[in-house]
């Protein structure tokens, strides 16, 4: 009898110690748009007692040419077929919340909610961005829909260092657009992947990995915003596991960058796969869409 009220003692103060245990302190980096800002925003709500810290990328910053310079770099290496996409995810939704006076979007809004400190990233790996990671100490860097790539010393500033969410199944399709190149396959290979963040593109181990098929017809930006909700969760159950130690990585060779189409490209899409950017239920998602 003893023994067994010895093993129920033990037990109980083992779940009182993982009761007590200090969480991972988390900090989300992302780039807001359309394709995004749902996910990332429940993500937030999902770590809600982890997030430390908030950077938000400025998709306008002088160091990426501002936004003439960015609309122009999309001009000579995609052509205006990209534009409407272009207007979608980031122009359109940041003109309308500029509109809405006295309103702040789903993440900010959480953020001032909960007492989570938000910063304006102008270069994730200059030493005002590091300051404000020192003075969060996060155990862990999450990036989600982020557009800048980490050092692998901003990286070592967080002890268990970062992860990011990617929405192709790597190895394949790395790059930005990669629903973009995962529906002109057949059939579509469409997931999302969670892997470690390393000081190359979409290249660290996997931490976890999940298909997510899709109905054919879709539009790129409608593939988007299904597989960035589904990060969410996948995000957090990376997460868990990190926390637990129970983190199991697979590492791979990388696969060929898929980088933004080229006019080529976005002809030939159009052309042989019926595939469209951007549909008519996008632009109502933009039009909801508040950052």
């Amino acid at each position: 009898m003893s023994g067994g009220s010895d093993r129920d003692a033990a037990a109980a103060a083992d779940r009182t110690t993982q009761a007590r245990a200090p969480r991972l302190r988390i900090a989300l980096l992302t780039l807001e748009s359309t394709a995004s800002a749902a996910a990332v925003a429940a993500f937030a709500r999902m770590q809600r007692e982890r997030l430390v810290l908030v950077g938000l990328s400025d998709p306008y910053r002088r160091a990426a040419g501002g936004m003439f310079g960015q609309v122009w770099r999309h001009l000579r290496r995609s052509g205006p077929r990209l534009l409407p996409w272009l207007a979608l995810e980031f122009a359109l939704p940041r003109l309308l919340s500029a509109c809405r006076l006295g309103g702040f979007g789903s993440l900010t809004a959480f953020c001032r909610e909960a007492g989570v400190p938000v910063v304006t990233v102008e270069d994730v790996n200059g030493p005002r961005f590091h300051a404000a990671l020192r003075e969060a100490r996060p155990d862990l860097i999450v990036t989600f829909h982020f557009d800048q790539i980490l050092r692998a010393e901003t990286i070592a500033l967080a002890p268990q260092g970062g992860i990011n969410v990617h929405p192709s199944l790597l190895p394949r399709h790395r790059g930005p657009m990669p629903a973009f190149w995962a529906l002109q396959e057949e059939p579509p290979a469409l997931g999302v992947t969670v892997h470690r963040l390393v000081p190359r593109i979409d290249a660290g181990p996997i931490l976890a990995q999940r298909p997510m098929p899709l109905p054919p017809g879709i539009s790129v930006s409608t593939a988007a915003r299904a597989l960035h909700a589904m990060g969410a969760a996948l995000a957090s159950e990376a997460v868990a596991m990190i926390e637990a130690g129970r983190a199991e990585e697979l590492a791979f060779d990388p696969l060929a960058y898929c980088p933004f189409p080229s006019p080529a490209a976005l002809r030939r899409a159009a052309r042989r796969h019926r595939l469209r950017l951007v549909d008519a239920e996008d632009w109502r998602a933009a039009w909801r869409t508040r950052l």
